[in-house]
C-alpha cells in the first residue's frame, strides 16, 4: 500500500532505539519502552499554502532521519508495521 500525506504531513518510520541501560543490561522488547524520538521520513506531503495560496515546500525530503518530539505524530499501523504522522511542526532536527 503506498501513502502520499496531505499539505505538511509526513509518514516516518520510527527508528529502533537498542535498550541498554547504564550499567550495559539490555532490555528485551517486552519491557515497558519510551515511544522513540527519531526516525526516517517515508513520504512527504507538497507543503503548506501561505496566506497568499502560494505553496510553501517542506524542509525535509524522503531518506532524511529526523528528530521529532515524543508525543506530536499520530501513530498509525500499516501491513502490520507502525509508522508515524506527524506535521513538519513537529519535527525538531534533521540528522546529518
Amino acid at each position: 500500500m503506498q501513502i502520499k500525506p496531505l499539505s505538511e504531513h509526513i509518514l516516518i518510520e520510527p527508528l529502533k532505539q537498542e535498550e541498554k541501560t547504564k550499567s550495559g543490561i539490555l532490555l528485551p522488547d517486552s519491557a515497558d519502552k519510551e515511544r522513540p524520538e527519531q526516525g526516517k521520513v517515508i513520504a512527504v506531503g507538497p507543503g503548506k499554502k501561505d496566506e497568499d495560496g502560494k505553496l510553501i515546500p517542506m524542509e525535509v525530503k524522503v531518506g532524511d532521519v529526523v528528530l521529532f518530539t515524543k508525543y506530536g505524530p499520530n501513530e498509525i499501523k500499516i501491513d502490520e508495521k507502525e509508522y508515524l504522522i506527524a506535521k513538519e511542526d513537529d519535527i525538531l532536527a534533521i540528522l546529518e
